[in-house]
């Protein structure tokens, strides 16, 4: 009987490095697509000399949320708790008493619900300091958001008869019309605490 051969192993220990070159060449080869992103429309630039024309905003538009790094919650110039942020949020979405210093609200025809007043241009900015807890930031996006929910839940039972989740996507389109999520996320800043928060 034959002496069998012993077959020699391959030595891959310089396969790492092959696989690391080829990950560098096919880097530095292929080209990325560049017209790709965002795609906005920039104001033409004033004439030299000419003065930046001062910004009309009504300030009843505004809900004002900032946490600040302590994670104390400061609410159009007043302390809150978050508990107290949805409620308070659903009586500026929704201003149904058109209370003069809530959003103005304005005679819409929205399809599948008809004539409606609705507070169209409101905005709900939120701002946070550069120390506030992710946790805490969370805690008060989710609030503004289940707010919009609810509003929603209740004028989708009103109209159609059942939650938002369960409308088909004409209705849920007159729906979210009628209460459009205005979340304005502002770059964190230094607030400090409550009281510097004011400013």
């Amino acid at each position: 009987m034959g002496k069998k051969r012993k077959i020699s192993e391959i030595n891959s220990s310089s396969m790492a490095d092959i696989a690391f070159l080829l990950l560098i060449f096919f880097l530095v080869t292929t080209s990325m697509n560049t017209s790709t992103g965002l795609s906005r429309r920039l104001p033409a630039p004033l004439p030299p000399g000419m003065k930046v024309p001062p910004v009309d905003i009504n300030k009843r538009n505004i809900f004002i949320v900032k946490i600040n790094s302590q994670n104390q919650l400061l609410v159009q110039g007043e302390e809150m708790n978050v508990k107290d942020l949805r409620a308070k949020a659903k009586e500026f979405i929704k201003n149904e008493a058109n209370d003069p210093s809530l959003p103005v609200k304005t005679m819409v025809n929205i399809p599948l619900i008809g004539q409606i007043e609705i507070t169209k241009d409101h905005v709900i900015s939120l701002q946070n300091d550069v120390d506030t807890q992710y946790q805490a930031y969370i805690e008060v996006q989710n609030e503004l958001v289940a707010a919009y929910n609810e509003l929603r839940n209740e004028i989708a039972n009103e109209k159609f008869g059942k939650n938002f989740v369960d409308l088909d996507e004409k209705q849920s389109d007159a729906v979210q019309d009628v209460y459009p999520q205005k979340i304005s996320e502002a770059e964190p800043k230094n607030y400090g605490g409550v009281k510097d928060g004011q400013n």
